[in-house]
């Protein structure tokens, strides 16, 4: 069954792939371009919190992009980023760029990825069958993984050669030629139900969109998602300081290509563990949340001790390997628990809360390495990443987690209401 003979998703998948591109080349431009013009790490820490915060808003994007057109969703929201991306080179040659501008740009883009990231994947069960629906999910993950390792590497090395806002020219194009493969896009909607759904007035449909909400937040309360959740925040917030610190900690090491190289390692680590992830899943999850964790923070502070550069980029790439496995590992969890036609609300949810944390540990990781220097806090960070494993050691019902395959909603205590049928995804 090979997914790329499916025209549809061979263009949605070029366009996610280049689309991608874009991002991991405006990720690394803008927070060394925002330190570079501040030249403080408070900035790097005040770029994460903007451009982090957006992605604590998610749970808002679910039910609007389960009422728009996906391919015009698709092709309108890169457009804008191209808009958004241009407007730095532009302010750059007219004399007009700041940290200012920079810090305004980089929380809209992240906006707007709030409402495409999620379109992406709402497109997928109308362009590949049921039977297909594993494979073409593994590829997009693969793909959006595989391009942050490739492009996170390349875009330190080319801020180095031709500097950010050269840079921020090649990146707008990524999105024109995104903004195109998603035009020919066919993605089949139900003309009578969207149709409906135009006849409705804007009270109604705020007051049902409002409802939605509710009732993602309803599903997962009181149950042992919450707590997994909760879990993750910690991990999340030392996380918000990683992306402030980095920078900062490049620059004392040699460089933006250096800072490139440690968002690679990153990514690289993210991706081999999610290609374990399917030998983990025969383990009990709870044990191996606790041992995944346990490792990733020892990595991470021999990371931040090793006395050479390469040695401590290549554990810090280490320490994300048990951290992809177990993200997939969470990821498989709500897709076999939660009923599919709540999984878009309840899953925007569920991120909204596991986000909230980044944009604030990014703002303390600036404010922190500004007084006591980057090296420092980089260290302290592996604190954050242990207080985890302790969480769910402490956690009966966490540590006693049994392998994925034997859990369901009832185990996890999803509170779904009478008229919503149950059905195990195998």
């Amino acid at each position: 069954m090979n997914v790329f003979k499916n025209r549809n998703f061979l263009v949605l998948f070029l366009g996610r792939l280049v689309s991608n591109a874009g991002d991991s080349l405006y990720a690394v431009a803008a927070m060394w371009l925002v330190y570079d013009l501040g030249g403080s790490a408070f900035y790097t820490g005040l770029a994460g919190f903007l451009t982090l915060l957006p992605q604590s808003l998610q749970f808002l994007a679910g039910p609007l992009v389960d009422r728009w057109q996906l391919k015009w969703t698709l092709v309108i929201s890169q457009l804008i980023e191209f808009l958004l991306i241009i407007t730095i080179p532009i302010c750059y040659y007219l004399g007009l760029l700041n940290v200012s501008v920079v810090l305004t740009i980089m929380p809209l883009a992240t906006l707007v990825n709030q409402v495409a990231y999620p379109a992406q994947s709402a497109s997928l069960p109308k362009i590949l069958t049921k039977e297909e629906l594993v494979k073409g999910n593994a590829a997009f993950s693969f793909a959006y993984q595989g391009v942050d390792l490739t492009f996170n590497a390349v875009a330190g090395i080319l801020v180095a050669a031709v500097g950010a806002v050269s840079l921020y020219i090649i990146d707008s194009i990524t999105f024109l030629i995104a903004a195109f493969l998603f035009l020919l896009l066919n993605v089949p909607e139900k003309e009578k139900k969207r149709n409906e759904k135009a006849k409705k007035s804007f009270k109604k449909v705020m007051r049902t969109y409002i409802s939605e909400i509710k009732e993602g937040v309803s599903v997962i309360r009181s149950s042992l998602l919450v707590k997994i959740i909760l879990g993750s925040v910690v991990a999340n917030f030392a996380v918000g300081m990683t992306i402030a610190v980095l920078p900062v900690l490049a620059d004392t090491l040699g460089g933006s290509n250096i800072y490139g190289y440690y968002l690679a390692a990153l990514s690289a680590g993210t991706l081999i563990g999610a290609l374990f992830a399917s030998w983990a899943e025969r383990y009990r999850l709870g044990i191996f949340s606790i041992v995944s964790f346990v490792i990733a923070s020892v990595l991470w502070v021999l990371s931040s001790i090793a006395p050479w550069t390469a040695v401590s980029i290549a554990l810090f790439g280490m320490a994300w390997i048990p951290i992809g496995m177990t993200n997939v590992l969470f990821a498989a969890l709500l897709q076999t628990t939660i009923p599919e036609n709540l999984l878009g609300r309840v899953f925007s949810v569920l991120m909204s809360i596991n986000t909230i944390a980044m944009p604030i540990g990014s703002l303390i990781g600036g404010t922190l390495t500004e007084w006591i220097g980057s090296q420092i806090v980089f260290g302290f960070i592996a604190l954050g990443i242990a207080v985890v494993p302790i969480y769910w050691f402490f956690n009966k019902n966490l540590r006693n987690l049994p392998a994925i395959k034997n859990i369901d909603a009832a185990y996890i205590g999803l509170r779904l209401s009478d008229n919503v049928e149950f059905t195990k995804n195998n």
